[in-house]
């Protein structure tokens, strides 16, 4: 058996430690020479599952998919300089998704700092805008001989003392709060030090979770407004599969006075809920508006896909606006309440007991406009040309039961809003800045940590921005990518004021003739290609005959003709 090594530097085997004291034990690691000591303490722990990414963006991305799946934190570990600032992307998106990454980043001594010294620039809280919790560490010289200097010694217990406290305050926070956190970690050289018995054996603290409740008064006038509302609207955003228990679901479906409103990423599946907003909402008139205004509304989850119904709440508000989640509320819709620092289930258990159904017809009305834009659906689809819209409808169709499916952003988790997708998906988009850009490698890294078989729906630009992506040597070889190519950003087309001219084309639809055959074949990806109705069909059919190796089916659409089509379809529902 390998005898397990340390970097000789203290401060190594302390973030080390730690780490494992907490459970922390996913690490995405991008290479250099000033974090070789972080490098050698994780990557020669036994416990620890270690990867090597060599593009930060594509490492952060490929993080958070990990600790997306995991629902714990997962650590980040990079050289000095700007290879820290590739991480910010995904940061942000793990600040406002609640999903928790723990940066440890490799620095110069605080006195290198802006004096020209290589592959150095100022990486105290340079992510202090969205970040939970920045902790900057004090640096330590390592000797040969023991120092025997009183007050030298001092100052290193002095530093090891405010360096545990601080490591111990960063992870807890990531852990408590689901959010990323950014240690900075000086070195001093040598870095490359190995030695076979730990020198440190740092304190951990325990995480502790605030208890919140709600108070008797609060208690009691919510309670009143529930069960005297006709019209209570609940809409349910990014949300984890389970996040709320289906005893519940079933209960707001009984209720003849709840409507609930759910989107794709919500993961949340029931015959009386409208699953596709958008058809609904799209060409109501002013009375129908009023009729659908909530006189309660109650939202859990993150981020919301469907414009129209913020659109619409903004508009038509509600008296009450409730939001459900322990960490944040968003006043998203202006009218926000009460934000209940409690999981759903914790408050659903305790509340629903003591409230009542209500006589209404809020619920079998918009049931029924609901019945009758499926079939304005169906009818269209039937008919509608070879476009995006036409494939999405194949590819949902064809896609196997117990998929995860992970979209990215812009045109394609808006068309997926528009179907209703097999219960058996777990489906994942980043919503929290809903950027393109790590897309492909959040899939990966979520695909590996799951071990569910995973397919990504992506755009063209979508997955050339992100083709680092697939640099990547832990990629299951039952992993699955569509892209749609329109040869261009295809959402530029759908939205307002678009002027077809040689400066649309080039500045905001980003017009190209790009394909992956070549990535595909560069990174091991087997790839098939389809231009027509017929030829989509078979390709999906061929995608998931095998497992043996990850493959990519690039379906080719028609770029001018897919906006129309979009755009006939919400005409259809006049």
């Amino acid at each position: 058996m390998k005898k397990r090594l340390y970097s000789k530097i203290p401060l190594s085997q302390t973030l080390v430690a730690l780490c494992e004291a907490k459970g922390i034990d996913h690490i995405v690691i991008s290479p250099g020479s000033r974090n070789a000591p972080l490098t050698i303490g994780f990557s020669e722990h036994p416990k620890m599952h270690c990867y090597s990414i060599v593009d930060e963006r594509c490492a952060a991305f490929f993080a958070l998919g990990i600790a997306q799946q995991l629902q714990k934190p997962v650590g980040l570990i990079c050289t000095s300089g700007s290879a820290l600032l590739n991480y910010y992307p995904a940061i942000a998106e793990a600040f406002y998704s609640d999903i928790p990454l723990v940066v440890l980043s490799a620095d110069r001594p605080i006195e290198r700092i802006d004096i020209g010294d290589g592959q150095t620039i100022r990486q105290k809280n340079v992510f202090e805008n969205h970040i939970l919790y920045s902790a900057n560490l004090y640096s330590e010289v390592v000797t040969e001989t023991e120092i025997q200097d009183l007050k030298i010694r001092q100052k290193q217990r002095e530093a090891q003392k405010h360096n545990e406290r601080e490591i111990n305050l960063a992870l807890n926070k990531a852990i408590e709060k689901k959010g990323p956190v950014h240690i900075n970690v000086p070195f001093y050289e040598p870095l490359y030090d190995k030695i076979e018995e730990p020198t440190i054996f740092p304190k951990n603290i325990p995480v502790e979770f605030p208890q919140h409740r709600i108070s008797n008064v609060l208690e009691g006038e919510m309670l009143q407004q529930w069960n005297t509302a006709k019209r209570k609207m609940i809409l349910i955003g990014v949300s984890s599969p389970g996040m709320i228990d289906q005893n519940f679901i079933n209960h707001f479906a009984k209720d003849p006075s709840v409507l609930v409103l759910t989107e794709t990423t919500s993961n949340i599946h029931h015959p009386s809920h409208i699953n596709c907003i958008d058809q609904l909402i799209t060409s109501l008139t002013l009375e129908q508006f009023d009729d659908l205004r909530p006189d309660l509304l109650l939202t859990v989850g993150g981020m919301v896909v469907s414009k129209r119904i913020k659109a619409f709440l903004r508009e038509y508000q509600p008296q009450s606006h409730w939001h459900i989640d322990q960490m944040k509320a968003f006043d998203t819709y202006f009218c926000l309440s009460e934000h209940i620092k409690l999981r759903p289930n914790s408050f659903f258990s305790w509340f629903l007991e003591k409230t009542e159904f209500v006589r209404s017809e809020y619920k079998t009305s918009w049931i029924s406009v609901r019945e009758q834009r499926r079939i304005k659906h169906e009818q269209y689809l039937e008919q509608v040309a070879y476009t995006d819209l036409k494939v999405f409808e194949s590819i949902f169709d064809k896609i196997p039961e117990g998929q995860m499916i992970q979209l990215s952003n812009s045109s394609t988790v808006r068309y997926a809003q528009l179907f209703s997708l097999k219960p058996s998906f777990m489906v994942y988009c980043n919503r929290g800045t809903s950027g393109i850009d790590g897309s492909t490698s959040t899939a990966i890294g979520a695909s590996l940590a799951s071990k569910v078989p995973t397919t990504l729906i992506t755009g063209d630009l979508s997955f050339f921005y992100d083709s680092n992506a697939l640099w990547n040597d832990y990629i299951p070889s039952n992993f699955k990518v569509i892209i749609i190519n329109n040869s261009g950003g295809g959402i530029f087309r759908i939205l307002p004021g678009k002027e077809e001219s040689a400066n649309f084309s080039t500045y905001f639809e980003t017009a190209h003739q790009l394909t992956a055959e070549h990535l595909s074949k560069m990174f091991g990806f087997i790839y098939k290609s389809a231009n027509t109705y017929q030829e989509v069909q078979k390709g999906l059919e061929q995608l998931y005959e095998h497992d043996d190796q990850p493959r990519i089916l690039e379906i080719f659409t028609p770029r001018k003709e897919n906006d129309s089509a979009l755009i006939g379809y919400f005409k259809h529902f006049i």
